[in-house]
């Protein structure tokens, strides 16, 4: 399949989705079935732009935490500097936070878009046992889709106490510019470590999840 649909085919119906409505997702989704993307190519995607914003995401907290590192193990250090250092890869943090709840959102969006419709097309069958046997395979992806959302979730609330421990120390890096504030951070180290290796751990569960939910979604199954 190819990947970026929206991006694609986002200029064509640009206008067409301006006119129609200001941000109606239903409207949003008709038009890109009427250029032949379906919801079911959209949550696909979007499953794959939000396991990509969180491996982003893993890179950006491991750089901050090496960052963190090599701050407060120095003996000697340009004070400003290391709060210069500090405050740019939390900022950097929150921005790829931010990023992977904005992608979670969206994925959930054209989910219950795509359940939504396949509910009511249930009631369009006349054959008994086709209409029972899609009502099953509706129940199966749902679950399926259900045990992936939790675990995006559950990496994602990972991630603010990451942020609340870097935010902490950045602000008393800026209130307590002096060789005695850096030193203090020493003990902080080992706790935003643990966050962060937890934080690790369960980002590669749910992209796992989000691998083989696209790989099912993909084959049908």
């Amino acid at each position: 399949m190819n990947k970026r649909f929206e991006a694609a085919f986002a200029p064509a119906i640009f206008i067409l989705i301006f006119l129609l409505t200001a941000g109606c997702a239903s409207t949003y989704y008709g038009a890109m079935e009427k250029v032949g993307v379906a919801k079911r190519d959209i949550l696909v995607d979007r499953v794959e732009d939000t396991r990509d914003s969180q491996q982003d995401a893993q890179q950006q907290f491991q750089s901050a935490l090496d960052q963190f590192s090599s701050v407060v193990k120095l003996e000697q250090t340009d004070l400003k500097m290391a709060y210069d250092k500090l405050n740019k890869e939390y900022k950097k943090s929150v921005s790829v936070a931010d990023e992977v709840s904005s992608r979670i959102d969206k994925v959930e969006s054209v989910s219950d878009a795509l359940f939504a419709e396949w509910k009511k097309e249930l009631k369009q069958y006349e054959n008994a046992d086709l209409k029972a046997s899609s009502k099953k395979q509706l129940n199966v992806t749902q679950a399926r889709y259900q045990s992936m959302l939790a675990g995006m979730h559950e990496a994602e609330k990972s991630m603010q106490p990451v942020l609340n421990i870097f935010r902490d120390n950045v602000l008393f890096l800026k209130h307590n510019l002096n060789a005695q504030a850096v030193g203090s951070l020493a003990p902080e180290f080992d706790a935003l470590q643990l966050e962060i290796n937890s934080l690790i751990s369960k980002m590669n569960d749910s992209i796992e999840q989000s691998n083989q939910f696209i790989s099912e979604l993909q084959r049908g199954a």
